[in-house]
C-alpha cells in the first residue's frame, strides 16, 4: 500500500521589516492550523523581491518566531535562491504560448483600468515584462476554510497577470506557485489580503498542472488608522521576550476561547495547550482592531 504524502503548511513571511502582531496572527494560526493536524510545518522566506527587503529583517523575524516557541520542520528557504525553478516553469509557459512578454508601460495598463488584456500597438521596451495569458472566461472558483467558496473572473477583474516584473525580480504570483508545489504544501494558512490573488494562483497551478493546495484566509488586524497592521503607522513589533500576552492576544483574534490557554507557566505548555483545544471552525471572517485585542487581552473571558 502506498504511503500518502505528509501533511504540510508553512508560513512565508516578506522581510520587509519587524515582525508585527497582523504577520504573528498569520504565524501562530498558520502553526496552529498544521500542528493539530499532525502537519508538518516549514519557513520560507519571500525575499524574491530584493528591492522591498530590509536588511537584517529575515533573521530578525526568524529569531522572533524562535523565541515565541513556533519551531518549524526541515530547512529555512530562501526564494532569493531559487530563480532556476521560478525560471524553468516560464520557459515552459512561454514554449506553450500560454504566456508572453509585454512592452506596455504601468502607464499603458493603467489606462484600462490596471486589466491588460491586449498590448498596445507599437509598445516596446528594453526589458520587457512577462505575463500569464489568461483565457476569456476564466472564472476560478475555490473553497476556503474560513470565508467559504470564492470565485472570481480573473480574465475581467485581473487580466493577463505578471510573472516576470520589468525590473528582472519574479513576481509574486509565480513564485508563490512554483515553492508551494516544489515543497509538497497541501495547506496555505495566510492573511485574508491574499484572498483576492488566490484565484490567480489557482489558474496558475492548473495552467501548470500543479496540485491546488487547501486554502484558510486568517482575519486581518487593522490599526487605529483603519489600515493593515503592516502598512499603519501603529504596526510595532512585537516582543518575543515576553510572548504570552502577545499569544494569547492572537488566540482570542483566532477567535477562539481565552479559558483554553493557561494564563501562566512555561511557554510549552501554553503551546501544547493552544494545540489542543484550537477549532478552526471558531475563526471570524475579520477584520479586526488591533486596539481592541489589545484591551480584551487584558481581560479574563470565557
Amino acid at each position: 500500500m502506498t504511503t500518502p504524502p505528509p501533511l504540510r503548511g508553512r508560513f512565508a513571511p516578506s522581510p520587509t521589516g519587524a515582525l508585527h502582531f497582523g504577520s504573528l496572527l498569520a504565524a501562530f494560526g498558520s502553526w496552529l492550523a498544521a500542528r493539530s493536524a499532525g502537519a508538518e510545518w516549514w519557513l520560507r522566506v519571500e525575499d524574491v523581491d530584493r528591492g522591498r527587503e530590509v536588511p537584517g529583517a529575515a533573521l530578525a523575524q526568524l529569531r522572533t518566531l524562535a523565541g515565541f516557541g513556533l519551531e518549524h520542520d526541515g530547512q529555512v528557504t530562501w526564494q532569493s535562491q531559487r530563480g532556476e525553478l521560478y525560471a524553468a516553469s516560464v520557459s515552459r509557459l512561454l514554449d506553450a504560448g500560454l504566456a508572453f512578454e509585454c512592452h506596455c508601460s504601468r502607464a499603458d495598463v493603467a489606462a484600462t483600468g490596471g486589466v491588460h488584456r491586449a498590448c498596445r500597438p507599437g509598445a516596446r521596451r528594453t526589458r520587457p515584462a512577462l505575463r500569464l495569458r489568461v483565457p476569456d472566461g476564466s472564472r476560478v472558483a475555490f473553497e476556503d476554510a474560513v470565508h467559504g467558496r470564492t470565485a472570481q473572473q480573473v480574465d475581467r477583474d485581473v487580466g493577463d497577470f505578471v510573472l516576470r516584473r520589468a525590473d528582472g525580480f519574479w513576481a509574486y504570483q509565480l513564485a508563490v506557485v512554483v515553492d508551494d508545489a516544489d515543497q509538497a504544501i497541501t495547506d496555505v494558512v495566510r492573511g485574508a489580503d491574499l484572498l483576492d490573488s488566490t484565484p490567480r494562483q489557482v489558474l496558475l497551478q492548473r495552467t501548470l498542472g500543479l496540485t491546488t493546495p487547501r486554502y484558510m484566509h486568517l482575519p486581518l488586524v487593522l490599526g487605529e488608522d483603519g489600515r493593515k497592521l503592516s502598512k499603519s503607522e501603529g504596526s510595532l513589533p512585537v516582543d518575543a521576550a515576553d510572548p504570552l500576552p502577545t499569544l494569547r492576544a492572537a488566540w482570542r483574534a483566532l477567535g477562539q476561547p481565552p479559558s483554553r490557554l493557561p494564563t501562566s507557566g512555561p511557554l510549552r505548555d501554553v503551546l501544547a495547550a493552544a494545540v489542543a483545544g484550537f477549532d478552526a471552525g471558531r475563526i471570524p471572517r475579520g477584520p479586526l482592531s488591533a486596539t481592541a485585542l489589545h484591551n480584551a487581552a487584558a481581560m479574563p473571558g470565557p
